[in-house]
């Protein structure tokens, strides 16, 4: 690559929601260490695509720069990925750049990634605390405990997840394996367990747990690391336990 003084992208554009799809080709210089971000940001300072035409700056969304934020999530090169840790010299020219297709467009690259945050609401993944008063210290978490929870607590929302599992598409409503995750997490939380049946009731409502085929696609390339099929599978066992104690209205049975 050092070799090369240009480098080519392919990207897919949108105007807007209801426009029609097109590709452009731009061609940039080559510099050492670039990353996708900075490539966009080239071209966004000279709009030139590769036929020489002046063109509209390519739309993209990102915050931290750093594969916190989950905010640069698109699809390169065929992989759902953050683009920010996306290296040029690793990846193969031409560059082609992809809105992920499991959520709506807003405009080229962006996506509109509120269906993750409804399938939040929908597991209750969050500790409800009475915050008029200093409740004081909260409970500790055993360590071995607190070292798995850790690893759920690292998702950023970034929705590459989604876009790798076939049962999250326009036919479906399958909240998708983040939201398992996260209430698995919130329910190991020494606080957030009294709340557990609520979140696992989420889970089992339409679109739950029970829309996961189990292709493990998730884990694979979750950029974190996250164990989501272990919390998957965590989380299935718990809403049968949960489905039985609401059978038997009883909330100490097994």
């Amino acid at each position: 690559m050092a070799e090369q003084s240009k480098v080519t992208f392919i990207i897919t554009r949108q105007d807007g929601p209801d426009a029609a799809p097109y590709e452009e080709t731009f061609e940039i210089p080559y510099r050492q260490n670039m990353n996708v971000i900075s490539a966009l940001m080239e071209i966004r300072k000279n709009p030139v695509n590769s036929k020489g035409e002046q063109t509209t700056p390519v739309m993209w969304d990102m915050n931290c720069l750093e594969e916190v934020c989950g905010a640069c999530s698109m699809v390169i090169n065929g992989t759902a990925r953050q683009s920010c840790a996306a290296l040029v010299d690793q990846l193969e020219q031409p560059i082609r750049l992809e809105p992920m297709s499991t959520f709506p467009i807003v405009r080229d690259l962006i996506v509109d990634r509120e269906r993750m945050f409804d399938a939040l609401k929908q597991v209750k993944a969050w500790i409800p605390i009475d915050g008029t008063y200093d409740l004081g210290p909260g409970p500790r978490m055993p360590e071995n405990k607190r070292q798995w929870a850790y690893e759920l607590s690292k998702c950023m929302t970034c929705g590459v997840c989604l876009e790798a599992c076939p049962n999250v598409n326009d036919s479906s409503n399958f909240i998708g394996p983040a939201a398992i995750s996260q209430a698995r997490l919130f329910n190991a939380h020494p606080t957030g367990e009294m709340n557990a049946s609520e979140r696992l009731n989420g889970l089992m409502e339409a679109g739950g747990i029970d829309g996961c085929g189990n292709s493990q696609n998730c884990v694979q390339v979750c950029p974190k690391g996250i164990p989501l099929t272990t919390s998957i599978a965590a989380m299935n066992r718990a809403t049968n336990i949960q489905a039985f104690k609401n059978f038997f209205g009883s909330d100490t049975a097994l």
